[in-house]
Protein backbone atom coordinates (compact mmCIF):
# COMPACT_ATOMS: atom_id res chain seq x y z
CA UNK A 1 0.00 0.00 0.00
CA UNK A 2 1.36 3.46 -1.02
CA UNK A 3 -0.79 6.93 -1.26
CA UNK A 4 -1.39 8.05 -4.13
CA UNK A 5 -3.32 11.25 -4.69
CA UNK A 6 -3.45 14.45 -2.61
CA UNK A 7 -6.39 16.78 -3.11
CA UNK A 8 -7.15 19.87 -0.73
CA UNK A 9 -10.14 22.12 -0.39
CA UNK A 10 -10.34 25.84 1.69
CA UNK A 11 -13.88 25.79 2.84
CA UNK A 12 -15.49 29.24 3.86
CA UNK A 13 -17.73 28.89 7.25
CA UNK A 14 -20.89 30.65 6.77
CA UNK A 15 -21.73 33.45 9.33
CA UNK A 16 -21.56 33.66 12.28
CA UNK A 17 -18.04 32.18 11.65
CA UNK A 18 -18.05 29.67 14.65
CA UNK A 19 -14.83 27.87 15.34
CA UNK A 20 -13.22 30.44 12.24
CA UNK A 21 -13.38 32.30 9.54
CA UNK A 22 -12.37 29.33 6.80
CA UNK A 23 -11.18 25.67 7.75
CA UNK A 24 -8.31 23.83 5.45
CA UNK A 25 -8.72 19.80 4.46
CA UNK A 26 -6.79 17.64 2.73
CA UNK A 27 -7.53 13.96 1.46
CA UNK A 28 -4.99 11.17 0.91
CA UNK A 29 -5.83 8.10 -0.97
CA UNK A 30 -3.59 5.34 -1.27
CA UNK A 31 -2.83 2.88 -4.48
CA UNK A 32 -5.70 0.09 -3.19
CA UNK A 33 -8.22 3.18 -2.51
CA UNK A 34 -8.43 3.60 0.89
CA UNK A 35 -8.99 7.04 1.81
CA UNK A 36 -7.76 9.39 4.63
CA UNK A 37 -8.97 13.32 5.73
CA UNK A 38 -7.14 15.59 7.68
CA UNK A 39 -6.90 18.86 8.48
CA UNK A 40 -4.35 22.19 8.88
CA UNK A 41 -4.91 24.56 11.67
CA UNK A 42 -2.19 27.66 10.18
CA UNK A 43 -2.61 31.31 10.05
CA UNK A 44 0.61 32.78 8.49
CA UNK A 45 -0.69 32.74 4.79
CA UNK A 46 -2.95 33.09 2.66
CA UNK A 47 -4.98 29.77 3.05
CA UNK A 48 -5.10 29.09 -0.63
CA UNK A 49 -1.53 29.22 -0.77
CA UNK A 50 -1.51 26.89 2.35
CA UNK A 51 -3.51 24.33 0.78
CA UNK A 52 -0.94 24.39 -2.25
CA UNK A 53 2.27 24.17 0.28
CA UNK A 54 0.23 21.16 1.81
CA UNK A 55 0.48 19.30 -1.68
CA UNK A 56 4.33 20.57 -2.17
CA UNK A 57 5.13 18.56 0.56
CA UNK A 58 2.53 15.48 0.09
CA UNK A 59 4.55 15.56 -3.26
CA UNK A 60 7.84 15.69 -1.95
CA UNK A 61 7.80 13.43 1.20
CA UNK A 62 4.31 11.64 1.34
CA UNK A 63 3.30 10.00 -2.49
CA UNK A 64 4.54 6.81 -3.52
CA UNK A 65 5.55 5.79 0.33
CA UNK A 66 3.63 3.97 2.52
CA UNK A 67 0.96 5.53 5.07
CA UNK A 68 2.25 3.65 8.36
CA UNK A 69 5.73 5.70 7.77
CA UNK A 70 4.84 8.52 10.27
CA UNK A 71 8.49 8.97 11.67
CA UNK A 72 9.98 9.16 8.21
CA UNK A 73 7.67 11.82 7.33
CA UNK A 74 8.16 14.06 10.34
CA UNK A 75 11.83 13.61 10.22
CA UNK A 76 11.85 14.35 6.43
CA UNK A 77 9.30 17.47 7.21
CA UNK A 78 10.70 18.53 10.30
CA UNK A 79 13.87 18.80 8.66
CA UNK A 80 12.60 20.07 5.18
CA UNK A 81 15.31 22.77 3.46
CA UNK A 82 17.75 22.34 6.16
CA UNK A 83 15.39 23.91 8.98
CA UNK A 84 15.63 20.87 11.62
CA UNK A 85 13.67 23.04 13.79
CA UNK A 86 9.87 24.00 14.62
CA UNK A 87 8.05 25.77 12.15
CA UNK A 88 4.19 26.47 12.60
CA UNK A 89 3.67 26.67 8.53
CA UNK A 90 5.56 23.33 7.83
CA UNK A 91 4.17 21.09 10.70
CA UNK A 92 0.98 22.97 9.91
CA UNK A 93 1.30 21.28 6.56
CA UNK A 94 2.38 18.20 8.00
CA UNK A 95 -0.06 17.72 10.55
CA UNK A 96 -3.11 17.82 7.96
CA UNK A 97 -1.26 15.15 6.00
CA UNK A 98 0.20 12.92 9.04
CA UNK A 99 -4.14 12.87 10.20
CA UNK A 100 -5.40 11.45 7.00
CA UNK A 101 -2.43 9.13 7.24
CA UNK A 102 -3.42 7.95 10.35
CA UNK A 103 -7.29 8.04 9.25
CA UNK A 104 -6.33 5.50 6.60
CA UNK A 105 -3.80 3.14 8.62
CA UNK A 106 -7.34 3.27 11.24
CA UNK A 107 -9.59 1.97 8.21
CA UNK A 108 -6.58 -0.60 7.18
CA UNK A 109 -6.62 -2.15 10.39
CA UNK A 110 -10.16 -1.52 10.84
CA UNK A 111 -9.39 0.26 14.04
CA UNK A 112 -10.61 3.25 16.03
CA UNK A 113 -7.07 5.72 15.64
CA UNK A 114 -7.14 5.51 20.11
CA UNK A 115 -6.42 1.55 19.91
CA UNK A 116 -3.14 1.93 17.70
CA UNK A 117 -1.84 5.05 19.97
CA UNK A 118 -2.15 2.95 23.28
CA UNK A 119 -5.75 1.63 23.38
CA UNK A 120 -9.13 3.70 25.01
CA UNK A 121 -8.61 4.60 28.62
CA UNK A 122 -11.75 7.20 28.73
CA UNK A 123 -14.82 6.19 27.37
CA UNK A 124 -16.02 9.83 26.73
CA UNK A 125 -14.79 13.31 27.04
CA UNK A 126 -15.42 16.14 29.24
CA UNK A 127 -15.60 19.22 26.62
CA UNK A 128 -15.77 22.94 26.91
CA UNK A 129 -17.39 25.43 25.05
CA UNK A 130 -16.68 29.42 24.14
CA UNK A 131 -19.28 31.86 25.13
CA UNK A 132 -20.92 32.08 21.59
CA UNK A 133 -23.50 35.10 20.96
CA UNK A 134 -26.86 33.70 20.48
CA UNK A 135 -27.34 36.54 17.11
CA UNK A 136 -24.23 37.74 14.97
CA UNK A 137 -20.79 37.17 14.49
CA UNK A 138 -18.22 35.94 16.58
CA UNK A 139 -16.11 38.49 15.33
CA UNK A 140 -17.92 41.33 17.23
CA UNK A 141 -15.92 44.72 16.32
CA UNK A 142 -16.17 43.62 12.82
CA UNK A 143 -20.03 43.12 12.53
CA UNK A 144 -21.12 45.05 15.04
CA UNK A 145 -18.80 47.84 16.21
CA UNK A 146 -16.26 48.08 18.68
CA UNK A 147 -18.60 49.12 21.58
CA UNK A 148 -21.64 46.96 21.03
CA UNK A 149 -22.90 45.20 23.95
CA UNK A 150 -22.23 41.56 23.57
CA UNK A 151 -21.24 38.57 25.68
CA UNK A 152 -17.32 39.42 25.43
CA UNK A 153 -17.81 42.56 26.72
CA UNK A 154 -21.18 42.54 28.88
CA UNK A 155 -21.36 40.56 32.16
CA UNK A 156 -24.68 40.49 32.18
CA UNK A 157 -24.99 38.48 28.96
CA UNK A 158 -22.19 36.56 29.67
CA UNK A 159 -23.82 35.06 32.61
CA UNK A 160 -26.79 34.57 31.05
CA UNK A 161 -24.86 32.49 28.32
CA UNK A 162 -23.10 30.64 30.70
CA UNK A 163 -25.91 29.61 32.34
CA UNK A 164 -27.69 28.57 29.04
CA UNK A 165 -24.95 26.65 28.30
CA UNK A 166 -24.99 24.87 31.67
CA UNK A 167 -28.77 24.02 30.83
CA UNK A 168 -27.34 22.51 27.79
CA UNK A 169 -25.19 20.24 29.66
CA UNK A 170 -21.63 21.49 29.71
CA UNK A 171 -19.85 22.11 33.14
CA UNK A 172 -17.20 24.28 31.93
CA UNK A 173 -17.24 27.59 29.44
CA UNK A 174 -14.79 29.67 28.19
CA UNK A 175 -14.00 33.08 27.82
CA UNK A 176 -11.83 35.64 27.52
CA UNK A 177 -12.77 39.44 28.22
CA UNK A 178 -8.88 40.69 28.78
CA UNK A 179 -8.65 43.43 26.38
CA UNK A 180 -7.03 43.93 22.80
CA UNK A 181 -3.89 41.77 21.84
CA UNK A 182 -1.62 43.60 19.50
CA UNK A 183 1.56 42.50 17.37
CA UNK A 184 3.39 44.85 19.97
CA UNK A 185 2.17 42.33 22.97
CA UNK A 186 2.94 42.09 25.57
CA UNK A 187 1.29 45.12 27.51
CA UNK A 188 0.28 45.79 30.52
CA UNK A 189 -3.55 45.57 31.14
CA UNK A 190 -5.54 48.84 31.20
CA UNK A 191 -7.66 49.21 34.53
CA UNK A 192 -10.93 48.99 32.72
CA UNK A 193 -9.75 45.71 31.24
CA UNK A 194 -8.93 44.32 34.93
CA UNK A 195 -12.32 45.80 36.10
CA UNK A 196 -14.23 44.09 33.68
CA UNK A 197 -12.14 40.24 33.47
CA UNK A 198 -13.10 40.49 37.56
CA UNK A 199 -16.91 42.05 36.56
CA UNK A 200 -17.54 39.20 34.11
CA UNK A 201 -16.08 36.12 36.02
CA UNK A 202 -17.67 37.68 38.93
CA UNK A 203 -20.99 37.52 37.05
CA UNK A 204 -20.72 34.31 35.65
CA UNK A 205 -19.44 32.58 39.04
CA UNK A 206 -22.51 33.84 40.28
CA UNK A 207 -24.90 32.51 37.50
CA UNK A 208 -23.53 28.97 37.32
CA UNK A 209 -22.16 28.34 40.57
CA UNK A 210 -20.03 25.22 41.41
CA UNK A 211 -21.65 23.74 38.36
CA UNK A 212 -19.00 24.62 36.12
CA UNK A 213 -15.37 25.66 35.90
CA UNK A 214 -14.46 28.74 34.29
CA UNK A 215 -11.85 28.76 31.98
CA UNK A 216 -10.40 32.23 31.78
CA UNK A 217 -8.61 32.78 28.22
CA UNK A 218 -6.33 35.48 26.96
CA UNK A 219 -4.46 35.63 23.98
CA UNK A 220 -0.48 35.48 25.37
CA UNK A 221 -1.19 39.77 25.37
CA UNK A 222 0.52 40.96 28.88
CA UNK A 223 3.84 41.16 30.65
CA UNK A 224 4.48 39.06 33.62
CA UNK A 225 3.72 41.89 35.89
CA UNK A 226 0.30 42.68 33.88
CA UNK A 227 -0.82 39.13 33.93
CA UNK A 228 0.17 39.19 37.88
CA UNK A 229 -1.70 42.05 37.75
CA UNK A 230 -4.59 40.41 36.19
CA UNK A 231 -4.13 36.98 37.73
CA UNK A 232 -4.78 38.87 41.21
CA UNK A 233 -8.06 40.59 40.15
CA UNK A 234 -9.48 36.94 38.61
CA UNK A 235 -8.48 34.49 41.74
CA UNK A 236 -11.67 34.95 44.25
CA UNK A 237 -13.74 33.18 41.40
CA UNK A 238 -11.38 30.50 40.90
CA UNK A 239 -11.15 29.96 37.80
CA UNK A 240 -9.76 25.99 36.17
CA UNK A 241 -7.09 28.16 34.01
CA UNK A 242 -5.16 31.38 32.92
CA UNK A 243 -4.66 30.58 29.16
CA UNK A 244 -1.75 31.91 27.73
CA UNK A 245 -1.08 35.04 30.05
CA UNK A 246 2.07 36.29 28.59
CA UNK A 247 3.27 35.23 24.33
CA UNK A 248 3.81 31.60 23.78
CA UNK A 249 7.79 32.44 22.35
CA UNK A 250 9.33 32.25 26.39
CA UNK A 251 8.16 29.57 28.83
CA UNK A 252 10.79 30.86 30.91
CA UNK A 253 8.72 34.22 31.75
CA UNK A 254 5.67 32.03 31.70
CA UNK A 255 6.59 29.89 34.78
CA UNK A 256 7.03 33.07 36.65
CA UNK A 257 3.15 33.69 36.12
CA UNK A 258 2.83 30.08 36.55
CA UNK A 259 4.69 30.25 40.22
CA UNK A 260 2.91 33.69 40.96
CA UNK A 261 -0.88 32.43 41.04
CA UNK A 262 -3.00 29.47 42.19
CA UNK A 263 -4.83 29.32 38.90
CA UNK A 264 -3.44 26.73 36.83
CA UNK A 265 -1.60 28.14 33.85
CA UNK A 266 -2.37 26.71 30.40
CA UNK A 267 -0.50 27.51 27.03
CA UNK A 268 -0.20 25.17 23.58
CA UNK A 269 -2.58 26.69 20.81
CA UNK A 270 0.60 28.22 19.00
CA UNK A 271 2.96 25.73 20.09
CA UNK A 272 4.30 22.97 17.68
CA UNK A 273 6.01 19.51 18.05
CA UNK A 274 7.69 18.26 21.06
CA UNK A 275 10.61 20.47 20.71
CA UNK A 276 8.56 23.61 21.86
CA UNK A 277 6.17 22.07 24.52
CA UNK A 278 9.71 20.19 26.28
CA UNK A 279 10.57 23.54 27.04
CA UNK A 280 7.18 24.28 28.83
CA UNK A 281 7.93 21.66 30.62
CA UNK A 282 11.02 21.72 31.59
CA UNK A 283 10.60 25.28 32.93
CA UNK A 284 7.14 24.45 34.67
CA UNK A 285 5.75 27.21 32.53
CA UNK A 286 2.23 25.18 32.75
CA UNK A 287 0.15 23.04 34.25
CA UNK A 288 -2.16 22.34 31.45
CA UNK A 289 -0.88 22.06 28.05
CA UNK A 290 -3.22 22.81 25.02
CA UNK A 291 -1.90 21.39 21.34
CA UNK A 292 -3.84 21.66 18.82
CA UNK A 293 -3.47 18.70 16.30
CA UNK A 294 -3.74 20.73 13.10
CA UNK A 295 -0.86 22.55 13.96
CA UNK A 296 1.19 20.26 17.04
CA UNK A 297 2.33 17.80 14.51
CA UNK A 298 -0.49 15.53 13.88
CA UNK A 299 -1.59 12.65 15.60
CA UNK A 300 1.85 10.74 17.08
CA UNK A 301 3.38 13.80 17.92
CA UNK A 302 0.45 15.08 19.71
CA UNK A 303 0.27 11.59 22.01
CA UNK A 304 4.25 12.15 22.73
CA UNK A 305 3.73 15.59 23.98
CA UNK A 306 0.77 14.39 26.24
CA UNK A 307 3.57 11.50 27.30
CA UNK A 308 6.51 13.56 27.83
CA UNK A 309 3.88 15.78 30.03
CA UNK A 310 2.65 12.76 32.25
CA UNK A 311 5.40 12.26 34.32
CA UNK A 312 5.49 16.21 36.18
CA UNK A 313 1.57 15.46 36.46
CA UNK A 314 0.90 18.07 33.49
CA UNK A 315 -2.63 17.55 32.19
CA UNK A 316 -4.06 17.60 28.25
CA UNK A 317 -6.38 20.15 27.48
CA UNK A 318 -6.56 19.79 23.30
CA UNK A 319 -7.17 22.84 21.34
CA UNK A 320 -9.74 23.12 18.54
CA UNK A 321 -10.52 26.78 17.13
CA UNK A 322 -10.97 25.20 14.02
CA UNK A 323 -13.16 22.27 12.05
CA UNK A 324 -14.45 18.83 12.45
CA UNK A 325 -11.29 17.01 11.52
CA UNK A 326 -9.24 18.39 13.70
CA UNK A 327 -11.97 18.00 16.68
CA UNK A 328 -11.94 14.27 15.59
CA UNK A 329 -8.34 13.90 15.57
CA UNK A 330 -8.19 15.35 19.21
CA UNK A 331 -10.66 13.11 20.96
CA UNK A 332 -8.70 10.12 19.36
CA UNK A 333 -6.27 11.33 21.01
CA UNK A 334 -7.04 12.28 24.25
CA UNK A 335 -9.04 9.20 24.74
CA UNK A 336 -5.95 7.23 24.59
CA UNK A 337 -4.10 9.63 27.47
CA UNK A 338 -4.34 8.95 30.99
CA UNK A 339 -3.84 13.22 31.73
CA UNK A 340 -6.42 14.03 29.42
CA UNK A 341 -8.42 16.64 31.12
CA UNK A 342 -10.81 18.71 29.01
CA UNK A 343 -11.29 19.08 25.50
CA UNK A 344 -12.48 22.23 23.24
CA UNK A 345 -15.88 21.68 22.13
CA UNK A 346 -17.25 23.93 18.82
CA UNK A 347 -20.48 24.10 20.81
CA UNK A 348 -22.04 20.73 20.19
CA UNK A 349 -20.66 20.58 16.91
CA UNK A 350 -23.79 21.48 15.09
CA UNK A 351 -24.75 23.80 12.76
CA UNK A 352 -21.70 24.21 9.79
CA UNK A 353 -19.16 21.83 11.81
CA UNK A 354 -22.22 18.58 11.61
CA UNK A 355 -22.85 19.76 7.87
CA UNK A 356 -19.34 18.82 6.54
CA UNK A 357 -19.76 15.66 8.02
CA UNK A 358 -21.67 12.81 6.96
CA UNK A 359 -22.10 11.87 10.70
CA UNK A 360 -21.36 14.64 13.24
CA UNK A 361 -19.06 13.85 16.29
CA UNK A 362 -21.58 12.72 18.80
CA UNK A 363 -21.83 15.32 21.78
CA UNK A 364 -23.60 14.00 24.67
CA UNK A 365 -24.26 15.60 28.36
CA UNK A 366 -21.20 18.02 27.92
CA UNK A 367 -19.40 15.05 26.64
CA UNK A 368 -17.42 14.09 23.19
CA UNK A 369 -18.00 10.20 22.65
CA UNK A 370 -14.89 9.10 20.86
CA UNK A 371 -15.80 7.34 17.56
CA UNK A 372 -15.11 3.18 17.46
CA UNK A 373 -15.59 3.24 14.03
CA UNK A 374 -12.52 2.58 11.92
CA UNK A 375 -9.67 5.68 11.70
CA UNK A 376 -11.02 9.16 13.12
CA UNK A 377 -14.91 7.90 12.33
CA UNK A 378 -15.44 10.52 10.55
CA UNK A 379 -15.85 11.16 7.09
CA UNK A 380 -15.98 14.63 5.26
CA UNK A 381 -18.94 15.64 3.25
CA UNK A 382 -16.86 16.80 0.22
CA UNK A 383 -20.08 18.03 -1.76
CA UNK A 384 -20.37 20.61 1.06
CA UNK A 385 -16.50 21.36 0.75
CA UNK A 386 -17.21 22.23 -2.36
CA UNK A 387 -20.78 24.38 -2.42
CA UNK A 388 -18.72 26.41 0.37
CA UNK A 389 -15.05 27.73 -1.39
CA UNK A 390 -13.31 30.71 0.50
CA UNK A 391 -13.22 33.66 -1.02
CA UNK A 392 -12.08 36.65 1.60
CA UNK A 393 -8.52 37.91 2.13
CA UNK A 394 -8.55 37.73 5.46
CA UNK A 395 -6.19 34.83 7.71
CA UNK A 396 -8.41 32.70 9.96
CA UNK A 397 -7.35 34.75 13.24
CA UNK A 398 -5.68 38.26 13.22
CA UNK A 399 -4.16 40.78 15.77
CA UNK A 400 -4.14 44.54 16.30
CA UNK A 401 -1.49 45.99 14.04
CA UNK A 402 -1.09 49.05 16.32
CA UNK A 403 0.05 49.56 19.84
CA UNK A 404 -2.50 49.43 22.06
CA UNK A 405 -2.96 53.41 23.74
CA UNK A 406 -3.98 53.00 27.18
Amino acid sequence: MHLQEVKTWVVGNPPPQTGGRYFIFVKLVTNDGIHGYGECYAATFDPHLTAKMIEDVAARYFLGRDPHDIDVFFRNCYSAGFSQRPDVSMMGCYSALEIACWDIIGKAAGQPIHKLIGGQVHETLRSYTYLYPQTGSVYPDEADGKDARNVYNDPDMAAEAALACVEQGFDAIKFDPAGPYTIYDGHQPRLVDIELSAAMCKAVREAVGTRADILFGTHGQFTVSGAKRLARAIEPYDPLWFEEPVPPDSPEVMAEVARYTSIPVATGERLTTRSEFARVIENRAASILQPDSGRSGGILETRRIAAMAEPYHIQIAPHCYCGPIVGAANAQIAAACPNFLILESIKTWDGFHGQLLHKKIEWQDGHVIPSKEPGLGVELNEDVCEAHPWTGDSLHLEMMRQPLVP
